[in-house]
């Protein structure tokens, strides 16, 4: 048992370590990342804009006009949401934003019909949630241990949501297959995003989930690998690029901490 703690210790003294190095760029990288979904979007409904007319038009039967103006404002509202974001102007305007382009995208291409889809929107919805609960900050409470605001705030129960819809991602990504690794990757997995959601040890469990995500796409989602002229290259590209966003939703868990709603912040109090 002793040992164990040991192990846990060094671990997260490991963790503090990494935060006291990457604190002034981790919040940064986080916001990047989690925006990285929607950037790639928009970008490729630039460079694919017939494609998408044509598609919209053709599921929709709504007619030329009003399939253009579907693909303008998902690429603009995407493109100036994102923009936004990285410059930390406005960030509550372009959240909402993006909710507004989820929703949109999962009612125009019958993501509400497909499980999968669903979760990984809604995990999606869990990043944007965690950068409205950052965008409340007052910027001198990054980092987790540190007392922010009030534990009744909106801002802590946006925490609690945000880390509860991240659950929803790894959800698709676990396969129940008979082999020995994948049993371990599932159960792996499963452990430490259920400590993030429940704010448990949440540094340590959110920096090794990153970890492992980050392994798991490059593996899993290697478009770059796959020719673009065939139809696997997108899908990979778009999976990799919502990993990559959830893996933000993360980061900014670290950045953030788990909230006033968490195992952590009651610790304190016992």
């Amino acid at each position: 048992m002793s040992g164990s703690s040991d192990v846990m210790g060094v671990a997260e003294d490991l963790a503090d370590q990494f935060l006291r190095v990457t604190k002034r760029y981790l919040p940064h990288l986080a916001r990047l990342c989690l925006i990285s979904t929607f950037l790639e979007d928009g970008i490729r409904m630039w460079f694919q804009w017939n494609e998408q007319r044509d598609y919209i038009n053709m599921s929709w039967g709504c007619g030329f006009f009003l399939a253009v103006m579907f693909v303008l404002i998902n690429m603009l509202g995407q493109l100036a949401s994102c923009v936004l974001v990285l410059a930390r102007k406005f960030v509550p305007y372009a959240c909402f934003g993006l909710f507004g382009i989820i929703f949109m995208q999962t009612v125009a291409y019958s993501i509400l019909w497909d499980l999968k889809f669903l979760m990984r929107n809604l995990a999606l919805g869990g990043g944007l949630l965690l950068l409205l609960a950052e965008s409340r900050s007052d910027g001198k409470s990054m980092f987790a241990g540190v007392p922010t605001v009030n534990d009744n705030s909106p801002r802590q129960y946006m925490q609690l949501g945000g880390r509860v819809l991240l659950v929803l991602m790894f959800m698709t990504l676990l396969h129940f297959e008979a082999s020995t690794f994948t049993i371990f990757q599932d159960i792996f997995g499963m452990v430490l995003i259920i400590l993030v959601a429940i704010g448990f040890k949440t540094k340590l469990a959110a920096l090794t989930l990153v970890i492992w995500l980050f392994i798991l796409n490059m593996i899993q989602n290697a478009f770059w690998t796959i020719p673009t002229f065939r139809p696997l290259h997108d899908f990979l590209k778009y999976d990799f690029f919502q990993t990559m966003s959830v893996i933000g939703g993360l980061l900014l868990v670290v950045a953030l901490g788990p909230g006033g709603v968490s195992m952590d912040e009651h610790k304190k109090k016992w």
